[in-house]
């Protein structure tokens, strides 16, 4: 969507060519329009309510549960080469230990040691660009800093609003059908930072 305003007022817009609707077989209005404020009055209240005092422990034990457990197919994939060498070296050993030639056998160690590192290699890079999970306390520290800021998203400046909303990690998808947005924040990426409103942190 992409803002435009309309007799004063600041609506989202998104447009879809009829033509490319018709392409790719997509059920889609040629505009839909969303006022500003239909979406972001609530959208404060609910920051507000899930960051209040009495709701704080179950909005962070509800970010805590929705973290990925499972580790992405990248690091699956490299954790599975890792411990295939492992058990290759094992068996490699346990021939040389039996009386097995060595020349083939130190071969075979050479071979399984490069693959071995070089999974280590992609292990690394994955873990360096993949979020990780944040503890419950993490989670704790960073909701309580953001705490303050929702206390005044209703009359913040607007670039210090959507400055807020991009620390959040706030993203929110219009679905057509019901005509009702969903609302989701991550903060995996964010962790430990302020945010300084103008007028209060």
């Amino acid at each position: 969507m992409q803002g435009q305003y309309n007799h004063g007022d600041a609506y989202y817009r998104c447009r879809f060519p009829q033509e490319y609707a018709l392409a790719n077989e997509v059920e889609h209005p040629r505009n839909i329009y969303l006022r500003e404020d239909a979406l972001t009055n609530p959208l404060d209240e609910w920051l507000a309510s899930a960051f209040t005092p009495d709701h704080l422990d179950q909005t962070i034990s509800a970010m805590c549960d929705a973290q990925p457990t499972d580790p992405t197919p990248p690091t699956a994939a490299a954790q599975a080469t890792i411990a295939a060498c492992d058990a290759k070296l094992a068996q490699y050993r346990g021939a040389l230990d039996a009386g097995a030639d060595p020349a083939p056998v130190a071969g075979w160690i050479t071979q399984t040691q490069a693959e071995r590192a070089r999974a280590e290699a992609d292990l690394q890079t994955t873990q360096r660009t993949e979020p990780r999970r944040m503890s419950r306390s993490q989670i704790a520290d960073l909701v309580r800093t953001l705490g303050d800021i929702v206390a005044v998203l209703r009359d913040a400046d607007p670039d210090d609003k959507a400055e807020v909303y991009r620390q959040l990690g706030l993203r929110l998808v219009y679905q057509t059908e019901t005509q009702t947005v969903r609302a989701a924040v991550d903060l995996s990426a964010h962790r430990g930072v302020m945010v300084r409103v103008r007028g209060g942190t």
